[in-house]
């Protein structure tokens, strides 16, 4: 089979993730307006995505458009108007679930390729035959379809294009089928609104013959008064056990997908498009998982005999996930692909802001996320692969000069960065690799409960990827994390040293009023200058170089 390279594309809620996604490398994205797809909190109005896709096309990508509501009968007299409007800047495709629509669309505007979205439940190759006979050009597949189902629909369907998710959000059993979110919040998960029910902390309660509804705590004092079993009707007398302790339940709550350890399977058979999940993600989410996976696939195709996931994945765990798992791609879930004791999406870094302007001194950048004195903001290239570290002590409001010691993110200020605060770069890389649009990052400080949970995480997914079966490490993680949550300290701290100018992290950071002034890290100044910025010392060599060891 000939080789073809596979596309990388993004999700874009508004036009500024849209613009993000595309600088940091996605080929293509994917974009809709609330009222006629499948995310009613979608922040694009039709003009939002004429706009969009010209930006796309003037930067030599794709842009495709989500047309895949249910339609009712209300939806109908939209689609003329919506369909005379997008055909005018000609979208790369119009992604599409209900069938009506489908053959609406393909006699009105016949010029338009149509994708078939995952809504459609594509999972096998008779079907991806049938959308095909149709007049389809690409299928969206399920997220449930195995990679050997994959590879075999791929085999099949040759002359058909294939898009299939590779990192996002999970449902807990199967896509966009939930009625959980109908049923507790009245919306619809299958119209774009969905509530996350399963994302909830479930505790028993039990109703009292007077009425009255108490919760039901089982402690070490009352333990062995009570035992809860679940029977299922077609198989009597089979007692199922039902375990909680007093922080609940998190049993419907997946992980997140992440393919990344497996790319190289799906570039190997030539999967068209490679799509990942969230238009309803932070701008941040877009640019750095866009970077990560730009690199990767690149990377691939340069040197696929030598090419490593590991570097990619330490890229995507500075974005806040619920823990990556695999999910379907060896045939069914396990029990690594939920997280059982904790549901909230974290990571070792937060989003600090973005460039708005580049000047002929300095970035301006908007706050996202609060600054205090201390922090090593890293600011991301969507060109270059390096990063630039630059340790803060104050910050410059823009429009006054003021200086601050804590800049807040909600109030949207900008920040003056002169280009002399970075004393180990060279100018001409400051304005070529760091235009608008740059993304800045920050260390964050996470409790030792959040600790925990991505070390659990981490070895879960090492699990799933290299098929272990020896789960000894994994209970001894998640005990440590069951210990933390029930400590129920709100304690929080740095992984590296962060306190102003009492500590040091070891990272050669631009402007750092120690590591670059003090005499005491000559040595360990040399010995980071040969190396990529932003590479730690070991605790070994700050030891030998009198640096403080980071935490």
């Amino acid at each position: 089979m000939t080789q073809h390279k596979s596309e990388l594309l993004m999700p874009a809620g508004n036009l500024r993730k849209l613009k993000m996604a595309v600088l940091y490398g996605a080929d293509a994205v994917y974009l809709g307006t609330p009222d006629m797809s499948l995310r009613t909190k979608s922040e694009f109005s039709l003009e939002d995505v004429i706009n969009g896709i010209n930006f796309c096309h003037e930067h030599g990508k794709r842009a495709y458009l989500t047309l895949n509501l249910f339609s009712h009968n209300k939806d109908i007299p939209k689609l003329d108007e919506y369909i005379d409007t997008v055909r005018k800047v000609k979208p790369d495709g119009l992604i599409i679930s209900d069938p009506g629509v489908f053959q609406y669309v393909q006699k009105r505007a016949p010029e338009i390729p149509l994708h078939v979205s995952t809504q459609a439940n594509i999972a096998s190759w008779l079907t991806t035959q049938f959308w095909q006979s149709q007049g389809a050009d690409l299928v969206v597949l399920a997220r449930e379809v195995s990679f050997p189902e994959l590879r075999e629909i791929r085999e099949k369907c040759p002359d058909i294009k294939l898009e299939a998710f590779v990192h996002g959000a999970m449902c807990m059993t199967y896509s966009g089928r939930c009625l959980l979110s109908n049923f507790m919040a009245e919306r619809g998960a299958n119209q774009g609104n969905c509530a996350n029910s399963c994302r909830w902390n479930y505790k028993f309660h039990m109703r009292l013959k007077d009425g009255t509804v108490q919760e039901l705590i089982i402690d070490e004092d009352n333990l062995h008064m009570f035992e809860f079993l679940l029977e299922e009707g077609v198989r009597p007398g089979e007692f199922l056990p039902i375990e909680e302790d007093e922080r609940g339940s998190y049993i419907l709550n997946s992980k997140d997908l992440c393919l990344m350890p497996k790319l190289d399977d799906y570039l190997q058979i030539g999967v068209d498009s490679l799509k990942v999940e969230g238009r309803g993600k932070s701008e941040y989410y877009a640019a750095i998982v866009a970077r990560a996976y730009r690199m990767a696939i690149d990377d691939y195709y340069a040197d696929p005999e030598n090419w490593d996931a590991s570097v990619y994945m330490e890229e995507l765990e500075t974005v806040g996930n619920r823990g990556y798992t695999l999910a379907f791609h060896k045939g069914r879930l396990t029990n690594l692909a939920h997280g059982y004791e904790q549901t909230q999406a974290i990571a070792q870094w937060e989003y600090a802001g973005f460039v708005t302007e580049v000047k002929e001194d300095a970035f301006y950048v908007e706050v996202k996320n609060k600054l205090e004195p201390g922090d090593v903001l890293e600011i991301v290239s969507p060109i270059a692969r390096n990063t630039i570290l630059l340790r803060g002590y104050d910050y410059q409001i823009a429009t006054t000069g003021d200086r601050k010691e804590v800049i807040h993110g909600s109030t949207k200020t900008i920040i003056r960065l002169p280009f002399s605060f970075f004393d180990q770069e060279k100018l001409i890389d400051l304005r070529t690799n760091f235009p608008a649009f740059s993304v800045l990052r920050k260390e964050r400080a996470l409790t030792e409960e959040q600790w925990k949970r991505l070390r659990l995480d981490k070895t879960a997914l090492t699990m799933e990827i290299k098929d272990s079966a020896n789960e000894t490490a994994y209970r001894r993680r998640r005990d440590a994390l069951v210990d933390a949550i029930e400590s129920d300290t709100n304690t929080s701290r740095f992984k590296t040293n962060r306190k102003g100018t009492e500590g040091c992290c070891g990272k050669g950071c631009n402007g750092c009023l120690i590591f670059w002034q003090d005499d005491m890290y000559a040595h360990a100044r040399e010995v980071l200058r040969q190396r990529k910025q932003g590479a730690m010392l070991s605790r070994a060599e700050a030891s030998d170089l009198k640096l403080p060891a980071a935490e």
